[in-house]
């Protein structure tokens, strides 16, 4: 893989020698391998640097960079990591063409100024094999809404997070809100992991027209793209009816499903509003309420979530 001199330092054998100079200098430092990267934290923590990770699958957009900006003013050194992860695609086509483009990544992490980037093979992350550990256990949490729809989806979340939380060992996590379900789980990984880690889940980013940044917008032709605004308009939607009326939870869900489904292209998984804070069924306007949507267009996956109160 060529990389750009100008962007990229690495740090190959003889940590010693370079230690000292790692934490000052002024390029972004890139590392393929665990024991690369390990150099550089130690160096880092022996100082007193915190360190502010942001976990990716590459194809950044200005989601992933607001997550990056957010780290760079919390933390002292901020880590990003581009790694498909295999273990959580239940479906092969969709794992497939989900896009690489890692020049392009490293160019906008160098321009938002990341200072490290975790470029990691499917080896390196798996050493023993992409075999699927036993899993934890995180209740309902991970039985419900994504799971019904993508089996084995957060078994192989969990595994690639917590294989870079062990890593990594950062002071903070940041996350978006947008996989609403995937942080809460994330949240409860870290707690059975009994880390110090601190996880800060960070606002959905939008285009102007309302959609929900995701790295799968772009494989949408221009007609399917316009029709996944319809996403963001009907979650605003219920958002306004539910400050409005007096309309009852279920009311409100079947109004925002049946919105959605009456849209030509559009094929609803569901449309659900639930306990923000246990993903339970909601039985009263007065919870902490989020409504989440999840949806095919063509065959590209969008999911997108609002809270209402």
């Amino acid at each position: 893989m060529k990389r750009s001199a100008k962007i990229i330092t690495k740090i190959r054998k003889n940590p010693n020698k370079v230690q000292s100079k790692l934490l000052k200098h002024a390029e972004m430092q890139v590392f393929e391998t665990v024991s690369e990267l390990q150099i550089y934290l130690k160096a880092a923590q022996k100082s007193g640097k915190t360190i502010g990770f942001v976990p990716t699958m590459g194809a950044l957009h200005d989601g992933h960079l607001s997550l990056i900006d957010t780290a760079r003013s919390t933390a002292d050194i901020t880590l990003c990591s581009i790694f498909v992860n295999p273990t959580q695609f239940n479906d092969i086509e969709d794992f497939l063409k989900y896009p690489e483009m890692n020049q392009k990544d490293l160019a906008l992490l160098h321009k938002a100024s990341c200072n490290v980037v975790f470029l990691p093979s499917v080896p390196e992350i798996y050493p023993d094999g992409t075999k699927k550990r036993q899993k934890r256990n995180f209740g309902f949490l991970a039985k419900t809404l994504e799971e019904e729809f993508r089996p084995g989806h957060f078994n192989g979340m969990v595994q690639v997070v917590e294989r870079l939380l062990q890593i990594v060992q950062p002071d903070f996590l940041f996350m978006g809100q947008k996989d609403y379900q995937q942080q809460l789980i994330v949240a409860d990984l870290i707690g059975l992991m009994k880390i110090k880690t601190k996880l800060v889940v960070c606002p959905i980013v939008r285009e102007k027209d309302g959609l929900a940044m995701s790295s799968r917008n772009a494989r949408l032709s221009r007609p399917k793209r316009k029709l996944a605004t319809e996403i963001s308009k009907t979650l605003n939607r219920v958002k306004a009816l539910f400050d409005e009326n007096d309309l009852s939870i279920s009311k409100l869900q079947f109004w925002g499903g049946k919105h959605l489904s009456h849209c030509h292209n559009i094929a609803v998984e569901y449309f659900e509003i639930r306990n923000a804070r246990t993903l339970k069924p909601a039985k009263s306007r007065r919870e902490k309420l989020i409504a989440l949507v999840a949806v095919r267009i063509g065959n590209v996956r969008l999911i997108d979530n609002l809270l209402l109160n």
